[in-house]
């Protein structure tokens, strides 16, 4: 069954062998499958005959990407499209395939698993529109389910440097925004700004944006492709990928560190100091970037934010937070709701580091968040600051966790939602101070004497998990919330609520 590969707006699953207990299920014949049902599904949406379709193909650094490349491809052309081989490229690049006039694609496909292990691989689909949703994927392999196995006319494959073209894009963006006269064509000039790439498909960045921009990038990092990814894995949320460019920093005394997830749609940052701009951090600092530009607007977030992020997002900048459901697609299209409602929202961001702007076609774009970022790293150097001194005012935290309880049992689903709505009526009855509106899960302020901070238990958005994050502001609160949680959760057995205690 293919929709066993669906991964919401994705499609994953194990491409290689060599970690044990973990069969390949995604093989190069299903990719080809794949592919043939996004012809006929992409023909059917744009009503164009699939013979004149033309449809770009990239991949990251993993290892399994060139033998599924050469699947998709022949996939696409046996159902009579014309394909283009992108080679390495990026996510956002690939949706970037379907705007540039030099390219103008009806649709896209990227072979990644996003910052997943070295043995998985998968497929992310955009159109002109941008990303598919949960429902494309799902018809698409319900198409390919009544597919064999085809091979077209490699006479219908061409090739294309679009990462070239996508960096230049992004070097104007650079040039414009500093709009330096005395510096133009290198606007970075004077700079010293270190990369971390982990080994993923992010490299680019520093060969085709940052030095032709004037940037010193002395120390950057895991800069080949490398799809075994040796050094660390290629995620912004890791502790030892963040501790790695946190050391490259400071050892090399940069200006600012730019971490890449694997197929560069997520990133983070490291200011000169080690502080590392990561998960609230990241929101308070792009949000703070924006904030002139869209004065009292409203930035959107993931349910798992911290409350000192909205007391600087809001009593800092003036703007306003909507805190709602995990998942990047999920932030995205609540962005366009907004904005399509007439509030405007320059800003939709997880504190994964997955970050869109509705300036760039509402695109969770590592890269393009980079440029916004090092634009305004050049205006500080100029006007003698730092770039962390936009998020100074964020207080710091002191202690945050989860924990991911499994629910047993059939229809987890009902019960978890449940024990949700009997968990806020026993902390309602108890007098806590419960969110009146959360658009996942039960969220708890807390802030007295005995605890300060916050917590947010929820449902998984595709597992049997009650994930419970927490933020405590002293030394102890952490285990107070964790103990309170334990105590309304009492007599619901199919909650494993063992690693509480």
């Amino acid at each position: 069954m293919l929709l066993k590969l669906q991964n919401g707006t994705d499609v994953r699953g194990i491409a290689a062998a060599g970690v044990p207990g973990e069969e390949v299920n995604f093989v190069p014949s299903q990719a080809n499958r794949i592919s043939q049902a996004f012809v006929i599904w992409l023909s059917k949406k744009t009503k164009i005959p699939a013979g004149e379709l033309k449809i770009g193909v990239g991949h990251d650094s993993r290892i399994t990407a060139e033998s599924l490349k050469d699947a998709i491809l022949k996939g696409l052309v046996a159902q009579g499209a014309s394909a283009v081989d992108c080679h390495l490229a990026s996510t956002p690049s690939m949706f970037m395939s379907t705007v540039y006039d030099e390219f103008k694609y009806n649709g896209s496909i990227m072979i990644t698993a996003s910052h997943l292990p070295f043995h998985r691989n998968g497929m992310k689909f955009f159109d002109a529109e941008g990303g598919l949703e949960h429902d494309d994927i799902t018809d698409i392999l319900n198409i390919a389910e009544g597919l064999s196995e085809a091979d077209g006319c490699s006479c219908k494959i061409t090739e294309a440097d679009l990462i070239s073209s996508y960096s230049a894009h992004l070097c104007d963006k650079i040039r414009a925004g500093v709009n330096s006269a005395e510096c133009y064509e290198k606007p970075l000039t004077g700079l010293k700004i270190v990369v971390d790439a982990g080994n993923g498909a992010g490299g680019f960045f520093v060969e085709k944006v940052l030095k032709p921009l004037g940037a010193d990038t002395t120390g950057s990092q895991f800069l080949e492709p490398d799809g075994m990814f040796p050094n660390h894995i290629p995620n912004p949320e890791n502790k030892q990928a963040m501790a790695a460019i946190k050391q490259a920093v400071l050892e090399n005394h940069a200006d600012l560190g730019i971490i890449f997830d694997t197929d560069v749609d997520r990133m983070s940052a490291v200011l000169p100091d080690g502080s590392e701009i990561n998960r609230d951090a990241i929101i308070a600092m792009m949000a703070a970037i924006l904030a002139d530009e869209y004065p009292g607007s409203t930035v959107v977030t993931d349910s798992v934010t911290s409350d000192r992020l909205q007391d600087f997002l809001e009593n800092h900048l003036g703007m306003k937070q909507h805190r709602f459901k995990r998942g990047y697609k999920n932030v995205i299209n609540e962005c366009k709701r907004l904005n399509e409602s007439g509030i405007v929202s320059p800003l939709a961001i997880e504190t994964s580091g997955h970050g869109a702007l509705k300036e760039n076609y509402y695109l969770d774009d590592g890269a393009y968040m980079a440029v916004k970022l090092l634009i305004s790293a050049a205006k500080a150097n100029k006007e003698g600051k730092k770039v962390g001194s936009y998020v100074a005012a964020l207080k710091p935290g002191f202690e945050e966790a989860e924990y991911r309880m499994k629910i047993s049992g059939e229809d987890f689903g009902a019960y978890g939602k449940e024990l949700l709505k009997e968990f806020k009526a026993r902390a309602l009855a108890q007098g806590l101070n419960v969110a009146p509106v959360s658009y996942e899960g039960i969220r708890i302020s807390f802030d007295s004497d005995e605890i300060k901070g916050w917590l947010l238990l929820r449902m998984s958005l595709h597992e049997p998990l009650l994930p419970l994050n927490i933020e405590g502001v002293r030394p102890g609160d952490v285990e107070k919330m964790k103990a309170l949680v334990a105590d309304l959760m009492k007599g619901f057995e199919r909650a494993d609520t063992s690693i509480l205690k």
